[in-house]
């Protein structure tokens, strides 16, 4: 959900600039969203020794300069078609992770109600 987010805010600011002169088109780097998932983050701090290390997943990613996109005139690289493709996408994987996401809380709650 929350590399749905990050990929929606560039996406956004991406837009928000189409009309600016000379900006440069940005994109979430999906390298690094994937190189963290499959376990190679650094543990979170802990303070006591009763704290369980857990993977860091609040970092989205990395945002840089989208490359080989066609630049108009004013050297500005935001097309606006990939950016709404990229907004729509983004949504449809919140929203995806939202159902699986209520569908455990329905289970969990299924199984306390069950125990009484």
């Amino acid at each position: 959900m929350t590399r749905a987010v990050a990929r929606e805010t560039v996406a956004a600011s991406n837009l928000a600039n189409v009309d600016t002169p000379g900006y440069r088109a940005q994109e979430l780097e999906f390298e690094d969203a994937l190189r963290r998932e499959l376990g190679a983050t650094l543990p979170m701090a802990t303070t006591t020794g009763m704290h369980l290390p857990t993977p860091d997943g609040a970092a989205p990613g990395t945002v840089r300069a989208a490359a080989g996109l066609p630049m108009r005139r004013d050297g500005n690289t935001v097309q606006l078609d990939r950016e709404l493709l990229s907004m729509s996408k983004a949504a449809g994987d919140f929203s995806a992770a939202q159902t699986a996401l209520a569908a455990k809380f329905r289970l969990v709650r299924y199984a306390i109600n069950e125990a009484r």
